[in-house]
């Protein structure tokens, strides 16, 4: 049975920290390398933090063009899984959170999340949706709140993917958090039943300024069914092997915890 291996990690937060966030990748991308995935998925605005307020935002938004950017892509592993990772880019005066695709520190392509939410009103909509390739598994990517509509979802499986890419952070008030706790899965696992899609999910953890996040960093298989699961509330790398779309779901699962 024809499988790919991919990763997702469950990270810390590194907020106006891009050294820090890069370093974090690297460790993560040779921990994913070592065990031979051909993708490795990272949160939602990992690279600068998930930065919601206009002056912060402004300050370490990079435009994909920028020399800034190329210096950034250098520091990227050489070698190492197809990396999607979420960050905050500006591009003509315009912010949007992103998504990028990078192999061989290489810029692949982007996705702009498409669905924003009342707190993200600095950011612009993105209006297009792509698919990508690793090692044969077509995957496209829906940006945590956009993983609540049906119709990115449809996009994705349009495209012909077989994989739905969720870059997420989950960082909210408490109270907020204890509410969604345990819907993520269930909101996630429709999209999948919709669309005969698997789906992986990356997310954060952590608490700061009274807000918490637990996760969840997830696989989940065409039926909305969790297959594989980090445990809340600690960093780690997730591995799973994605059958192909003919096949049936693959029993092969490995899971790692790292600080």
């Amino acid at each position: 049975m024809k499988s790919v291996r991919i990763a997702a990690a469950q990270t810390l937060e590194y907020r106006e920290d891009i050294g820090a966030a890069l370093a974090a990748a690297a460790d993560f991308a040779a921990q994913a390398e070592a065990k031979g995935a051909s993708l490795l998925v990272f949160p939602e605005g990992f690279l600068q933090g998930y930065l919601t307020q206009e002056a912060p935002a402004r300050r370490n938004a990079l435009d994909l063009a920028s020399p800034a950017f190329a210096e950034v892509l250098e520091r990227f592993p050489k070698t190492a899984p197809m990396l999607v990772m979420g960050m905050i880019e500006v591009e003509n005066g315009r912010l949007y959170n992103t998504a990028i695709v990078v192999k061989g520190r290489a810029l692949i392509g982007r996705y702009r999340k498409a669905h924003l939410l009342g707190g993200e009103r600095i950011f612009d909509a993105g209006r297009e949706s792509s698919v990508f390739e690793a090692d044969g598994l077509r995957f496209g990517i829906n940006i945590c709140y956009d993983m609540n509509f049906p119709e990115a979802a449809r996009q994705v499986a349009a495209l012909g993917a077989s994989l739905i890419v969720g870059p997420a952070n989950n960082m909210m008030q408490r109270e907020t958090a204890e509410i969604w706790k345990d819907r993520h899965n269930p909101a996630r696992g429709e999209r999948c039943r919709e669309t005969g899609l698997w789906l992986v999910s990356a997310d954060v953890v952590g608490a700061r300024d009274g807000k918490i996040s637990w996760g969840p960093t997830a696989i989940l298989n065409p039926s909305g069914e969790v297959e594989a699961q980090l445990p809340l509330e600690q960093p780690g790398l997730l591995i799973f092997d994605i059958p192909d779309r003919l096949s049936s779901p693959s029993s092969s699962v490995h899971t790692e915890t790292s600080a």
